[in-house]
């Protein structure tokens, strides 16, 4: 498959967590800050240096590339341990606490599960499992490397592509979903401009009006 073609891995996240977040980003280009992109590019700054190191008689990688050249993915790995046999165990990093809803926690999984298949097509060895370290809580999450997970990474990959060869941008998310997910997206003001004018009014409306 061509470069040009494959798919970033950070955007099977963002596809899982709002298909329309993931083609402001991907699609239209554009990306604001808020307090958690902010916190989460100040944990990758310290993750993301290249390097090798051994711990534990673990041989550590950080920042390795990743790709599959059959799905098309590309991207690299926060940090790869490499088990006994060479077998390699990616570990990404997060912000928060890993106490998260199910179906937020299953945008993680998703990630996590593309850069086992990434690593198991490179280095041919199988990886059946990895893990989530939340920066909050400090602990991991072990991850399984299920056949659905697998088969997610692909169909997303494919759902990813045809947004960005068909231009068409995803409609907003449905109710029941933007209420959990919306408000700490750092795209809602351009997803949605005139929900979010009402909302700033109805907030300010209530600075002076506690009845409001």
């Amino acid at each position: 498959m061509d470069e040009s073609e494959k798919i970033p891995l950070s955007a099977l996240q963002h596809w899982r967590y709002c298909p329309r977040q993931c083609g402001l980003i991907h699609l239209e280009q554009v990306f604001d800050e808020n307090i958690y992109t902010l916190r989460g590019q100040a944990l990758h700054a310290k993750v993301d240096q290249p390097g090798v190191e051994t711990a534990k008689g673990v041989r550590v990688e950080r920042a390795l590339p990743l790709w599959h050249d059959d799905i098309g993915l590309l991207g690299k790995s926060d940090v790869v341990e490499f088990l006994a046999g060479g077998v390699p165990y990616p570990v990404e990093y997060k912000h928060g606490s890993r106490n998260k809803a199910a179906d937020i926690a299953a945008c993680d999984d998703l990630q996590l599960a593309a850069q086992a298949l990434c690593l198991q097509a490179m280095t041919g060895k199988p990886v059946n499992e990895g893990a989530l370290y939340y920066a909050t809580s400090k602990r991991r999450r072990v991850v399984e490397i299920t056949d659905q997970l697998r088969a997610d990474v692909a169909q997303t990959a494919d759902a990813i592509r045809h947004m960005l060869t068909s231009g068409e941008l995803p409609p907003p998310l449905g109710a029941e979903q933007a209420v959990k997910r919306c408000k700490a997206c750092s795209l809602q003001e351009r997803c949605q401009p005139q929900a979010t004018h009402k909302g700033l009014i109805a907030a300010r409306a209530a600075l002076f009006d506690p009845d409001a």
